[in-house]
């Protein structure tokens, strides 16, 4: 067998268990939070790890300065210092406070005091550390809580839905729909953009992706979200979509999606690096794994919320 297949193999058997482990875990409210506590954790400390690798934040990583460029890192060290376990421990922390309030078993919000503490300890502790470019430090600070727990929180607004009765109600197939989606919509591109495609969706970042490829992974999202409406029609409609909010929905996750893989890219690139991580062999680290749902799952949030205002 050779390399090649060798990898092919990996990379499937990864996808398998990928898939196996995401849908088990988003069938059970407690299964949910402890999945994606964990995932939570896992990317921001990826994150933290690449940004803490640069030598520069003005030169990509894997290249080097001009030979006439004075050196103005302190001690070799990096310019950019994360701390790379508090920010981890708050992102983490936050979205488990936010799968607190969402499920009912917190009704307070001073479950987020720590959090807040936590956030102002960050900012505070570089009057201390003497760091050369403080800004950048709070900066990609933030960005670890903006770009990775807050989005990741967000899937505890989807999976638990305040029921007319004032109680708190699980529903997994919100969640699992947008990783439907998302799963569909990388393969539909792929097999398509393979097959026919020509121009260009972004090349400047992403030079594989293509419009042909796109517009066939959302023709079978839409696709999907129509069998997903049927499917719920036939037992009791928890969500509370229709066929053209469904078919919505599924068109927010592949607009969404797309950005959020686009995005991700262009910070691989910026940092001159191919692969977030190799956590998930095959597949490289959580952030190529979930790049694309950090953008659809708020966006989805946002949809719904929409919708209800409208409605």
């Amino acid at each position: 067998m050779s390399d090649k297949q060798k990898n092919l193999v990996v990379r499937f058997i990864t996808g398998v268990l990928f898939v196996a482990i995401m849908v088990a875990g988003m069938m059970q409210p407690f299964a949910l939070i402890f999945l994606f506590a964990i995932i939570t954790a896992l990317t921001t400390w990826e994150f933290c790890g690449l940004i803490n690798r640069q030598e520069d934040p003005t030169v990509p990583m894997g290249l080097s300065r001009h030979p006439h460029e004075k050196d103005e890192s302190v001690n070799g060290q990096s310019e950019v210092t994360v701390n790379r376990l508090i920010c981890t421990v708050a992102g983490t922390y936050f979205f488990l406070a936010v799968a607190a309030v969402n499920s009912g078993l917190v009704i307070s919000n001073a479950v987020f005091v720590p959090y807040l503490l936590t956030i102002i300890y960050l900012f505070v502790s570089e009057l201390y550390l003497k760091n050369k470019n403080p800004l950048h430090d709070w900066a990609y600070t933030m960005l670890s809580q903006m770009y990775i727990a807050l989005p990741f929180s967000m899937i505890n607004v989807l999976a638990f839905r305040n029921m007319p009765d004032q109680s708190v109600g699980f529903y997994y197939l919100l969640p699992l729909s947008i990783f439907i989606f998302l799963w569909i919509n990388d393969t539909g591109a792929y097999c398509a953009g393979s097959l026919f495609g020509r121009h260009r969706l972004f090349e400047r970042i992403s030079p594989k992706k293509s419009w042909e490829g796109s517009i066939g992974g959302g023709v079978l999202v839409l696709i999907a979200a129509a069998i997903i409406w049927h499917i719920e029609q036939q037992g009791e409609n928890l969500s509370g979509l229709n066929l053209i909010e469904w078919l919505g929905l599924g068109l927010v996750v592949v607009v969404f999606g797309t950005w959020g893989d686009l995005v991700e890219s262009l910070f691989k690139r910026t940092l001159g690096i191919k692969d977030s991580g190799n956590i998930l062999p095959g597949h490289g680290g959580m952030l190529d794994r979930f790049d694309s749902s950090l953008l659809a799952i708020p966006a989805a949030v946002v949809y719904l919320f929409t919708l209800q205002m409208f409605t």
